[in-house]
């Protein structure tokens, strides 16, 4: 393209590239040949109101216009949207036509789109044309998209959450009202992945959407997703989602044609767009665990294989995460509608979605509904773990080797001092590791009382190494078999699917230790403890890691995995080994100059078209301080890998693309080079240049084997410090959150005292405690179970364990566990006990008196008082009816309970209702 063109011809000559690319043929009017394509893109074709610049034709038949412009009016584009619409409601010449529905502007640069069957025609930003195919496939509908959005019935609310129901009416309102982007912010475990799919079912049947995306950043998720849209069943057919539209995961380039919905990662679809193979590890990584790098995306150009009108609806999922530099480009490429699933936006997620949040249901929301369950926080704090520790000069010491774990025995040649941010990365102190494990250990009756096994358990690591460590010490002091604890992350020797599923829905594991691989958007509903061991600065990470823990599950489900449970699931707790509740959390990771950034993302960073000044300076540094380390035989590897560069060579190459001098001095060269390279252009080019050069040495193999040189280099074992427990407690805001909670439900059951009859009896008429029956506190019971899930019993009992000494374990039963709470919210017991063990007191008080005179029972009357106050101890009262029932039909019934008491059987039953009620 010469340089002299004037800038509206210069535009036209890239909408015609752009044209081409997306299947018209452009002509000239006086040349038109209608042979060439179905689609014919006229040049300045005459209507009634004056030349349009582009009128399309498809099958000889106008359908729409382009208005084009000079490339530095892309902000213009708007302001002539009345002029492109005149034209397309003008007659054009030797045609009787009916006006023109799709209209664009464009500079080349910049291109809109107005599709006029839409009920309120809303121009749009497109990345490209749309394809003549395309304009026939959406003329034979009646109605465009939009127009079909506007008669979605009305949602059946069967089988689904009132949370779901108001996000999808919402996004289906935000659709009516034409709004490109919608956020739907749902709490973990609350239901996002079945909401989205809900939604995409109506769009496929009732809006006759082509095709949907769903968008996600792992191929774990991935995989999740799919299973999801295989168990779908709608709640008006009977029949599987995938019975009635083909859904395809992505495991190459190639889209099927008959896919309904496509489930694919971002970076699947990127390289994809970019016509480049895809390196399967990327689809294994989490965004969450890489730095935000501020970096100049390489950009994603037309592909003629999928058309921006691929799709009419991208769901996106983990959206906080994946929005963002360089996958924002496959968001912007589709003319598509763009729905963000998370449960944790921050401020850009709002930025991007337009501030359009369909749905807001935090955590607290659904623990309150009862769809998530709370958490507390215990504190497990060690010496060295708050303050580090120093290695004296002349004691001998191990370093180890990261990757293969081989040890040396080495002396300090001088004293060595580390911070507690050191450990398990530079420095790793085994007692330290052992002492969080141990505390763990040996507090887990007072975190989890009455458990006869260890709570399911995900320890967060901070490294593959730091986990294997933990694996080792926890197996030890737990005195356990390789089947107790189990390392789940992506480079895990076992098969990750399989350890992870077994930790789902069998025994063992008891423990799991993961470093990135459960962090995020895997259910395992049984986990009950989030032991961190690491620190995390990510507000969000720490959302969503905190989110394994929140799932609810039934007592039946939870029971075949924790066999010692006697309840549901009623809460998590986070046991903190590390500060990472008291840590300061950012919005987002963006990374800063320093020294704490690994190696491998600054690899991965340069590799990935990265482009700032810290990032190279960083990177050239770290492989300077690297080569001194280097044996011979490793500096000549790294030449062989580097295409015969050595690294002082790509050190320098860094360190260049960033040098003002060396800059200038390549400008002069590319002038010299061509001439006819504007001035305003020349440093931007030749800094190109330089960055092209020093990004060329680092490929994927150079990378590893950088990556695993380093991490030979080194780690030191101090086994010379020993560390203690300085602290293992509630946290305080642990213990405020039970006293709140406690609080809460005191004032509950009073403001209800008047509706329930068992709890009017216990507030204002305790002299009728012997009449509470069964009955009567199920009635609470079930009001407690509709309206605050939250009050559950079991919970309340252990916030009571952390404010007072209770007397007695939390019972198996909820009834029992609720009548000995009602008793300690009215006054009757001063602290809060067991009801067995209530009963148990007044029964031997009252049998006491009773033979204080010349009354003396029988061995065989106790047995019966004996089974009377154990059937009282769980259903509250008797009755003369219960004697014909179990327990007591073994023992004869009625009849015989009147042949040993004789005219004193129905006094004793009275007697004994309100003694053991005391």
């Amino acid at each position: 393209m010469s340089q002299n063109q004037n800038p509206e011809q210069k535009a036209r000559d890239i909408i015609d590239e752009k044209l081409d690319d997306t299947g018209w043929k452009v002509q000239d009017r006086n040349k038109i040949d209608w042979n060439v394509s179905s689609g014919i893109a006229v040049r300045e074709y005459w209507t009634d109101v004056g030349p349009a610049d582009y009128v399309l034709f498809v099958d000889k038949v106008p359908v729409g216009i382009i208005e084009a412009k000079k490339e530095e009016e892309g902000c213009k584009l708007t302001v002539v949207e009345e002029q492109s619409a005149e034209y397309a409601s003008s007659k054009l010449k030797y045609l009787d036509n009916d006006p023109l529905p799709f209209v664009y502007e464009s500079n080349g640069e910049l291109t809109r789109f107005t599709d006029y069957r839409d009920p309120k025609p809303r121009s749009r930003p497109v990345f490209s044309f749309h394809r003549p195919d395309t304009f026939i496939a959406w003329l034979k509908n009646d109605k465009s998209l939009r127009s079909r959005l506007m008669n979605i019935p009305e949602l059946g609310i069967q089988g689904l959450r009132d949370c779901q129901v108001k996000a999808i009416m919402n996004l289906e309102e935000s659709f009516k009202d034409n709004r490109p982007k919608a956020l739907v912010q749902m709490a973990t475990g609350s239901g996002k992945t079945y909401t989205a799919i809900t939604s995409i079912y109506r769009l496929l049947k009732f809006a006759d959407a082509k095709r949907v995306l769903f968008l996600v950043d792992t191929k774990n998720l991935g995989e999740q997703a799919e299973q999801e849209f295989m168990a779908y069943v709608p709640n008006d057919d009977n029949r599987k989602f995938t019975e009635l539209y083909n859904v395809q995961r992505l495991r190459s380039n190639f889209i099927a044609s008959d896919s309904q919905v496509c489930i694919s990662t971002i970076q699947r679809l990127y390289s994809i767009l970019k016509g480049e193979e895809l390196d399967e590890e990327m689809e294994e990584e989490n965004p969450a665990e890489r730095k935000e790098w501020q970096k100049k995306p390489v950009p994603v150009a037309y592909n003629k294989d999928i058309p921006i009108e691929t799709f009419d609806f991208v769901v996106i999922d983990e959206c906080h995460r994946s929005i963002y530099n360089l996958w924002k480009q496959v968001l912007d490429y589709f003319d598509a509608f763009l729905i963000g699933l998370t449960a944790t936006p921050d401020k850009r997620t709002f930025g991007f979605f337009n501030e359009n949040v369909v749905s807001e249901y935090s955590h607290e929301d659904a623990v309150a509904d009862g769809v998530n369950v709370g958490y507390d926080v215990y504190t497990i704090e060690t010496e060295i773990t708050k303050n580090g520790a120093q290695i004296q000069a002349g004691q001998y010491v191990d370093r180890r080797e990261k990757l293969s774990r081989k040890k040396r025995w080495e002396q300090l040649d001088e004293d060595y001092t580390y911070t507690g941010k050191k450990l398990d990365k530079d420095v790793v102190n085994p007692s330290q590791i052992r002492n969080v494990i141990k505390a763990f250990r040996d507090k887990l009756p007072e975190i989890f009382p009455g458990r006869n096994e260890v709570p399911k358990t995900l320890i967060f690591a901070k490294t593959d190494s730091h986990a294997d460590d933990i694996i080792q010490i926890v197996r030890e002091e737990f005195n356990e078999g390789n089947a107790f604890c189990k390392k789940v992350t992506y480079k895990a020797e076992d098969d990750p699917k399989s350890v992870l599923a077994a930790f789902r829905n069998d025994y063992n594991p008891r423990i799991a230790v993961t470093v990135d691989m459960i962090a995020t958007g895997t259910d395992v509903k049984p986990l009950e403890c989030l032991l961190f061991m690491r620190d995390v600065k990510s507000r969000n990470y720490f959302e969503q890691m905190k989110g394994r823990g929140t799932r609810t599950i039934e007592l039946d489900d939870l029971k075949k995995v924790t066999p010692s449970v006697v309840s549901a699931k009623t809460h998590f707790v986070v046991v903190d080994a590390s500060g990472v509740t008291k840590s300061v959390k950012t919005e987002s990771r963006a990374m800063e100059r320093k020294k704490g950034v690994p190696m491998k993302e600054l690899l991965e960073a340069v590799t990935f078209g990265a482009e700032s000044e810290d990032l190279y300076v960083s990177l050239a540094s770290r492989l300077s301080r690297l080569n001194k380390q280097l044996t011979d035989d490793e500096r000549e590897t790294f030449a062989e890998k580097a295409d015969g560069k050595n690294i002082n060579q790509a050190v320098r190459d860094l360190l260049n693309a960033y040098n003002p001098d060396i800059i200038e001095a390549k400008a002069f060269e590319i002038k010299q080079r061509d001439p006819e390279i504007p001035e305003s252009e020349l440093k931007t080019q030749a800094q190109k240049e330089l960055i092209d050069t020093a990004r060329s040495t680092f490929t994927r193999e150079l990378n590893e084997y950088i990556e695993n040189v380093r991490r030979v280099h080194e780690q030191i074992i101090d086994s010379v410090n020993i560390d203690r427990v300085t602290r293992a407690e509630w946290d305080k805001d642990a213990v405020a959150k039970a006293d709140d909670l406690v609080d809460d439900f005191k004032a509950y059951m009073e403001a209800n005292k008047d509706e329930i009859t068992a709890l009017s009896i216990f507030y204002d008429q305790p002299y009728r405690r012997r009449d509470v029956t069964f009955r009567m506190i199920k009635e609470v019971m079930d009001k407690l179970k509709a309206e605050k899930p939250q009050f559950a019993p079991h919970r309340i009992w252990q916030a009571y364990e952390q404010l007072e000494d209770v007397k007695g374990n939390s019972p198996k039963n909820e009834l029992t566990a609720l009548i000995a709470l009602i008793r300690r919210i009215t006054g009757i017991d001063p602290v809060l006990t067991a009801y067995d063990q209530t009963v148990n007191r007044n029964f031997q008080d009252w049998v006491f008196g009773k033979q204080a005179g010349t009354l003396k029972f029988t061995e065989e009357q106790m047995d019966w008082l004996r089974t009377i106050k154990n059937y009282v101890t769980n259903s509250f009262h008797l009755e003369m009816d219960d004697l014909d029932y179990a327990p007591f039909d073994r023992l004869g019934g009625r009849g015989r309970m009147y042949q040993l008491f004789g005219d004193e059987m129905a006094g004793i039953i009275n007697e004994m209702n309100e003694a053991l009620a005391a």
